[in-house]
């Protein structure tokens, strides 16, 4: 269905994930993201958090992160090991497919992700050895 979305409206309607930390339970999680909708088997996702996501990947396609308020530190894996980007407000990275990465948001970030499906995640200090 095509319709306009009004970010902010989204947004206003969930709740800001404080203090979210690597084992941070899904169901914690979800009151603070929306699905807005899908583009070529990627969901587009908005939410709002501080703190630090665990590691994710996605398989099936690169994902587009950008930082809509606030910053974020955003880690991808590399082959050569872990890469810091700082990221602000108005920016956006992508995130190579299936490269684990993770967010580092101590002061709170919203961002709008284009998500490949499925996810995987991992709570280990170094994904690639789970």
């Amino acid at each position: 269905m095509t319709r306009v979305i009004n970010i902010e409206d989204e947004l206003s309607r969930l709740t800001v994930l404080e203090g979210r930390t690597v084992e941070t339970p899904l169901s914690e999680e979800q009151p603070a993201f929306a699905e807005l909708g899908t583009i070529g088997g990627s969901e587009i996702f908005v939410g709002s958090f501080s703190g630090e996501s665990p590691w994710e990947r996605h398989n099936n396609g690169n994902e587009l992160v950008h930082i809509l308020k606030g910053d974020t530190t955003l880690t991808i894996m590399m082959q050569t090991g872990p890469r810091a980007f700082e990221a602000k407000a108005g920016e956006f990275i992508v995130v190579p497919a299936g490269h684990w990465h993770r967010f580092h948001a101590p002061d709170g970030v919203t961002v709008m992700t284009v998500t490949p499906a499925p996810t995987e995640h991992s709570a280990a200090k170094d994904p690639r050895d789970s």
